[in-house]
């Protein structure tokens, strides 16, 4: 606790009485720094964001409001400036936000970003792209220029934000540090952005790599396993989940997927896979020694040829990857869902029971 108000102290004060005739020295405390969570959610402020944005604004020169964790919801993007105002923004670490922003209002919101210098994690989801603007590729320069001064960037997440289409090239030569966990999910990537996404030179030491409902189908067959051999020695988590991937694409990655022996989470659900490339699949897989989870689609044979799943024959299915698992001839464990449908997109059959082979387990 503190009162605000200034002390005056000598330089032995700690260690001797001060002398009656010993000049004193004035000195004024630092700033009070007082740390906050803040979720920014809403047409308003509620009443306590409110009172406190008060309290921090008549007491600016003592008061430093700092915020490790900050995520945007759902409100005018002036009333977010507004509030960042107040905040120390270079002690900001984590940063999620999930707005229905148009791209101008992203590139306004940008140099806030720039500021946050210390950021380690940052989530952008779901800006609103809809519309089309006269100076759209103004402001993506506007947005992506500013990872240039994210020098602490870790973990980056992009969800649905559709204007990295064609140039995510721009952000990508603008990070300066390798990452840790890049995310870009449910967007959409040309050629030309995964040939950029392969060549990166700060997704090298990946740990994760989610690109789930990114379509893969129309990309060049090359590009998906160059990307894995690239991160094939740090790897640790891979999703490729709704991709759109099919036999012939799965069968291509499986060399670069068997180079990746610090992988233990693999999740490729909500794809469309016969029992013949599952096999070849957990036969490539069979040796990497982490790997601990992993979550496949319901095979295509389980299917009906109106896409109704039938449970007999998933039955079937489940009981030959046992099969595959007894020949391999080690303990493992396997998840089979179809959460997502590849058919529908519903998430149907989303807790089924795991597939185990060992010494002690049955399926």
């Amino acid at each position: 606790m503190w009162s605000g108000s200034s002390i005056q102290v000598s330089s032995s004060s700690l260690e001797e009485p001060v002398a009656k005739n010993r000049p004193r020295t004035h000195r004024t405390l630092a700033p009070l720094e007082v740390f906050i969570e803040l979720h920014i959610n809403g047409r308003i402020m509620d009443g306590f964001l409110a009172y406190l944005m008060r309290w921090v604004e008549e007491r600016k020169a003592s008061i430093h409001l700092c915020c490790k964790k900050l995520k945007i919801e759902s409100m005018p993007r002036d009333n977010i400036m507004k509030i960042l105002s107040m905040v120390q923004l270079d002690c900001v670490e984590e940063v999620r936000v999930n707005c229905t922003w148009r791209l101008s209002s992203l590139a306004v919101f940008a140099p806030l970003l720039g500021q946050m210098s210390n950021v380690q994690r940052l989530l952008l989801s779901h800006m609103d792209v809809s519309a089309l603007e006269d100076q759209e590729e103004q402001y993506v320069v506007q947005i992506t220029s500013q990872f240039l001064r994210l020098h602490c960037l870790q973990d980056l997440f992009l969800v649905s934000t559709f204007f990295l289409e064609g140039c995510l090239d721009q952000m990508l030569r603008c990070l300066t540090n390798p990452l840790d966990t890049l995310g870009i999910t449910h967007c959409l990537l040309t050629n030309s952005d995964l040939t950029h996404l392969s060549q990166c030179l700060n997704i090298s030491q990946l740990k994760g790599l989610n690109l789930s409902g990114v379509t893969l189908t129309y990309s060049s067959p090359e590009l998906l396993p160059g990307l894995l051999e690239k991160v094939a020695a740090t790897l640790q988590e891979l999703y490729l989940d709704q991709c759109g991937i099919m036999d012939s694409q799965l069968e291509a990655i499986l060399p670069a997927l068997s180079h990746c022996f610090q992988l233990n989470f693999f999740s490729i659900r909500g794809n469309f896979l016969s029992m013949a490339v599952m096999d070849k699949m957990l036969r490539h897989t069979s040796a990497l020694p982490s790997l601990c989870q992993e979550l496949y689609p319901v095979p295509q044979e389980s299917f009906s040829s109106l896409g109704i799943l039938q449970l007999g024959r998933l039955a079937q299915c489940r009981a030959e990857l046992l099969e595959i698992l007894k020949d391999l001839g080690h303990p493992r464990t396997i998840w089979i869902s179809s959460s997502p449908c590849p058919h529908c997109g519903e998430d149907t059959f989303n807790h089924p029971e795991p597939i185990t082979y060992g010494s002690n387990t049955s399926a």
